[in-house]
C-alpha cells in the first residue's frame, strides 16, 4: 500500500482553505472518509470543502442530524457524521448506502472509521491529528488516493 500523503496546516483557515482547493480537484462521486478524534478538524475541514464546491449555507456538526444535504453550484454534497453510530448495520439501517455511490456530488463521512467495514476501497481517506500543545495546527495524512 502507498504511504499516506501528509499536510501539516497551521491554523483553522488554512486548514478550510486546503479543504477547498481539494474540492475542486476531486470529481464528482467521490466519498470522502474522515477519521480522527473530536476536536481534530473534520467539521472545520468540512467548512472548507463546501465552499469550494460554492455551498452557501453554514456547515456545522451534523451529530445529532446524521445526514446533512447541502446544494452547491454544480454539485450536492452529503454531510454524514456516524459518531453516534454502533457500526455499519446502523448506517445501512438509515439507508445509508445510497451516500456510498453519490452520483450528483460528494460524500463527506465524519468518523468513517466505524463504518470502514463497507466504505467502497476508491473512497478517500482522511486521517486528523492534533498537533500537541499547538490548538490550531493540525496534521492531515491522505489515503488512497493519489493527489
Amino acid at each position: 500500500m502507498e504511504e499516506p500523503k501528509k499536510y501539516h496546516l497551521h491554523s483553522l483557515e488554512e486548514t478550510q482553505k486546503f479543504a477547498a482547493s481539494l474540492a475542486k480537484k476531486l470529481p464528482t462521486g467521490t466519498i470522502v472518509a474522515l477519521i480522527g478524534n473530536l476536536g481534530s478538524g473534520k467539521t472545520t475541514f468540512t467548512q472548507g470543502f463546501a465552499k469550494g464546491l460554492g455551498v452557501k449555507d453554514a456547515i456545522g456538526s451534523p451529530t445529532f442530524k446524521l445526514v446533512s444535504q447541502y446544494d452547491g453550484e454544480n454539485s450536492v454534497l452529503y454531510h454524514i457524521d456516524c459518531y453516534r453510530l454502533k457500526n455499519s448495520s446502523d448506517f445501512l439501517n438509515i439507508g445509508g448506502e445510497m451516500y456510498l455511490i453519490p452520483e450528483d456530488g460528494y460524500t463527506l463521512i465524519e468518523w468513517a472509521d466505524i463504518i470502514e467495514d463497507i466504505l467502497p476501497e476508491e473512497a478517500l481517506r482522511l486521517q486528523f491529528d492534533r498537533i500537541p500543545g499547538k490548538s490550531e495546527e493540525r496534521m492531515i495524512a491522505i489515503m488512497g488516493h493519489s493527489l
